[in-house]
């Protein structure tokens, strides 16, 4: 399951675009905590603690207490903003949750069992649809990942998301249709050499005006003989 993070942060005294600039200069980052039928509150973090957390590459699914005033708010981050050319974090949203509320994240895919698989064997290519999963689970119990196996799977044969064992308590937030999460398929190469074989399979095969001048050619023959 995903861990649980503390973020402490403050309270903003000021609104604005100027003001978000000076909390960036001083190493904060802006953000608001909103939902739960509450009022949003408006608070900055520090970006040194914030990047960190974010490097754990499931940030979007850990449900992250933003301590503000001695309280503990209990969230679910649900946007993070970055500078177009830094890419440091300049705005967060988190969401307010419940202890056991049903929340919907987007949870990696982990492919496992390449050598089980005869496709990838034989020099098939793993191609991913989802590379993460839309999920509905308990706040308490968001999975760090979804672990997908490739066992038996050949060229031309595909993952759908009814072959994957969820984890107890999660359920796929798509539920209308059976959809392909990977499928493997044939290298470049491999895909060429079938194309020349068909091509000259093609070749092989008369066509019409062949099979007609080659019908009279019989019979002309056969009335030589009589």
């Amino acid at each position: 399951m995903s861990e649980q993070l503390t973020l402490p942060a403050e309270t903003r005294e000021r609104a604005g675009k100027g003001a978000s600039r000076a909390l960036r200069r001083d190493g904060r980052v802006p953000a608001v905590v909103y939902g739960d039928k509450q009022e949003p509150l408006s608070v900055h973090v520090e970006e040194k603690l914030l990047t960190r957390m974010m490097s754990n590459g499931h940030f979007m699914n850990t449900v992250v207490m933003v301590e503000l005033g001695g309280k503990a708010n209990r969230t679910l981050p649900k946007d993070v903003q970055f500078h177009p050319v830094s890419s440091r974090p300049i705005h967060v949203d988190f969401l307010r949750i419940g202890e056991h509320s049903q929340v919907s994240v987007n949870v990696p895919c982990n492919f496992v069992d390449e050598e089980d698989s005869p496709g990838l064997k034989r020099g098939g290519v793993l191609n991913v649809v989802r590379h993460d999963l839309e999920l509905i689970c308990d706040a308490s119990r968001i999975p760090d990942q979804i672990t997908i196996s490739l066992n038996g799977l050949d060229i031309g044969d595909s993952l759908h998301i009814s072959s994957v064992e969820l984890p107890e308590g999660s359920k796929s937030a798509i539920d209308d249709r059976d959809y392909t999460i990977a499928t493997v398929v044939a290298p470049s190469a491999m895909k060429a050499e079938e194309d020349e074989a068909a091509a000259a399979a093609a070749d092989e095969v008369p066509t019409l005006d062949e099979a007609e001048a080659g019908e009279d050619g019989g019979e002309a023959e056969g009335g030589k003989e009589e």
